[in-house]
């Protein structure tokens, strides 16, 4: 897709602010996932400019993904090093290619809305659960890392937050609370929702910064320190910097380990990619289209270049999109600016980054949370009926209690049954009339009629009274199963007669092998029969 300069201003702020939420969670991922910690920043480079560039989304953000950890950390350990384990990533990209080229992606068209509106707003109470001990100075967990049960298998998300209030900063507190009134006043003001200079991330992020070097100059106990801070490695110089990259280990090609853990990695990153992407189409307020098949060709470059100088594999991930979204971005412009900034940052200004506190991230962060998992979106969803809000609540809470691709599998299940039942429902539209004569019915099949039609349809003929007229109208169908064309057949020959039902056929295509009674439907008229018209 064509890179624009259009909103240029627009969607370079968005990008700085999509840079300083992306910064830590880069660190996070890397140190979660057992990586070089600059490993995360090269993803994130390569996410935000390559996949940026070549991606058609608008909105999307990639970089290394949350979901991917526990299969990162896992696949280094067996491959038995980090080299070994980037020969997995390049190939991983190759299978993304690959897949893209045979048109997988077209598999996120049937994601369900009711499911993507559940992932978004489980991913919304993650971040808030996640963040508030970041926003109070517990940061005993990582950045990015969005398990509900911890590394160490005794605590959960819960837990957590009972630690948190046992061990509260007040110095973090304040720069919270500072940072989260920065934020409100500059989605709230008008006069502040004007200033397109400076986006209200970026100025909290400065007042934190700020607010903890006044601390720090004045000996205040309220001062955080290195271990409440974003954790930036600092090389000593450029021949260090260059230590930070690394090569992957070309005999892994012969390694049957890689080649599962590739596959493993192409198959999972692909998923979620697409699961963000059908998300970043929903937050777009423009609702503008972008191909599953090309997201996967990009992300399966970025994936091929990360892997081939020491970065972990990327998605396209839900927080950087809600980010850059809720930042006001209008093109892809916003993702490339903040992998720009991800590579000077790491270049030019590493101690000075090293300096923010991660409880002014925490805010933000939090602000992002709320939006997804708004009060607002359950009442939404409520009101569409249960049959919608039923996957969306399952959605939410398995996201939350297990991960984004276990969440999303239950939501999916819960969905196809109420998808199921509905479409049995909607095998036909039924009309009845009473008349001195009895029962006159129209049965008009839909445009497509599965097996999964069958038994409603052989409920409503077994339950027809006897001495009645219907008409069975397949004028506008495209397509009947065998199974429900069999049941019509029997129903025609056998069943009506006992009976003596009177059927008329309508609009059933010659390879139906079932004769029409009438030819047009100018012959319900013709025949006197009455039947119902309108549906």
């Amino acid at each position: 897709m064509k890179l624009t300069t259009k909103y240029f201003r627009t969607d370079v702020l968005s990008g700085v602010v999509v840079f300083l939420v992306a910064l830590p969670l880069c660190l996070g991922i890397a140190l979660a996932s057992g990586a070089p910690l600059f490993s995360g920043i090269i993803s994130g480079i390569i996410g935000g400019i390559v996949v940026g560039y070549l991606s058609q989304s608008h909105l999307s953000v990639s970089g290394p993904a949350a979901g991917l950890t526990a299969i990162v950390l896992a696949a280094i350990t067996t491959l038995g090093s980090f080299e070994t384990f980037l020969m997995a990533v390049v190939l991983a990209g190759v299978l993304q290619l690959l897949l893209g080229f045979i048109k997988a992606g077209t598999i996120s068209n049937y994601f369900p809305s009711n499911v993507i509106e559940g992932m978004l707003t489980g991913i919304g109470i993650i971040i808030i659960l996640k963040q508030l001990p970041h926003a109070v100075g517990y940061d005993a967990d990582n950045e990015g890392d969005f398990a509900f049960i911890e590394k160490d298998g005794t605590e959960n998300s819960f837990s957590s937050l009972i630690d948190a209030a046992n061990s509260m900063q007040p110095g973090a507190v304040l720069i919270t609370l500072v940072s989260v009134a920065i934020l409100i006043a500059f989605m709230r003001i008008s006069f502040l929702k004007k200033i397109k200079v400076l986006p209200g991330g970026l100025v909290a992020v400065v007042a934190g910064l700020v607010i903890n070097e006044i601390l720090v100059a004045t000996g205040s106990s309220l001062a955080l320190t290195k271990s409440h801070l974003v954790d930036l490695p600092i090389p000593a110089s450029a021949a260090g910097f260059l230590e930070q990259f690394s090569l992957p280990d070309w005999k892994g090609l012969l390694n049957y380990n890689v080649w599962i853990t590739a596959l493993t990695l192409g198959i999972v990153a692909s998923i979620e990619t697409l699961l963000s992407l059908e998300a970043a189409g929903k937050m777009d307020p423009y609702k503008r289209f972008a191909s599953g098949n090309v997201e996967l060709k990009a992300q399966g470059v970025g994936n091929i270049l990360s892997g081939l100088i020491g970065g972990i594999p990327m998605t396209s991930v839900i927080v950087r999109t809600t980010a850059n979204a809720t930042s006001g971005a209008r093109t892809k412009l916003s993702a490339i600016t903040h992998g720009v900034l991800l590579l000077l940052a790491v270049v030019a200004i590493p101690t000075l980054l090293n300096k923010i506190p991660l409880a002014t991230l925490a805010a933000i962060l939090i602000l992002i949370g709320y939006k997804l998992a708004s009060p607002k979106v359950f009442r939404h969803m409520w009101h569409s009926g249960l049959s919608q809000f039923i996957p969306f609540m399952a959605t939410v809470l398995a996201v939350v209690f297990t991960d984004l691709l276990k969440g999303v599998g239950i939501g999916l299940a819960v969905s196809i049954v109420f998808i199921l039942r509905g479409n049995m429902k909607l095998a036909y539209f039924f009309r009845k009339e009473e008349h001195h004569a009895g029962a006159r019915i129209r049965m008009k099949l839909a445009q497509e009629v599965s097996f999964l039609n069958k038994a409603a349809i052989k409920q409503t003929l077994a339950h027809l009274p006897e001495n009645s007229q219907i008409l069975i109208d397949a004028s506008d169908t495209v397509y009947i199963d065998h199974d429900v064309l069999e049941l019509l057949r029997d129903f025609y020959s056998v069943s009506a007669a006992e009976k003596n039902i009177k059927v008329d056929l309508l609009g059933f295509k010659d390879e139906y092998r079932i004769e029409n009674t009438m030819s047009h439907v100018g012959d319900i008229e013709d025949n006197g029969a009455n039947y119902p018209k309108n549906f």
